[in-house]
């Protein structure tokens, strides 16, 4: 286990932990629903993020990061690379410290931007259901 998996199962043990999933949606063959599912059902408060969705599973879905009403302590990305790019770009901007990519959501880009940036994250094909508690 490396040390930002160490870091991040950790963080993932702590009480009241938020997870912003980007990507979460209602279509219950993708990862964004199973890992919405899977997350809420281990007791983590989860805020779905989805820009073309109103609810995710019954839950408020918000359009952005900057949609929603709390600060998360994980911002967990399952969608393309390059989408997942311009929300962390944003994400940087909001004193945001922990981000963590699905396998197929990260790049090389994405981990030279996040090595640069001195804050913790996972891009190393780690599965948040497999990881989290």
């Amino acid at each position: 286990m490396t040390d930002e998996q160490a870091y991040f199962r950790q963080l993932l043990r702590k009480p009241k932990v938020k997870i912003a999933l980007v990507g979460a949606t209602n279509d219950h063959t993708k990862y964004g629903n199973i890992i919405f599912k899977n997350l809420r059902s281990k007791g983590y408060t989860v805020f779905p993020v989805n820009p073309r969705a109103n609810h995710v599973d019954g839950v408020t879905a918000y359009r952005s990061i900057a949609d929603l009403p709390e600060q998360p302590d994980i911002i967990n990305f399952v969608i393309p690379p390059k989408l997942g790019m311009e929300v962390l770009k944003f994400s940087l901007t909001q004193n945001l410290d922990n981000f963590w990519f699905q396998p197929g959501a990260e790049s090389p880009e994405i981990v030279e931007l996040l090595k640069n940036s001195g804050k913790h994250f996972l891009a190393d094909g780690s599965c948040i259901m497999v990881m989290g508690l």
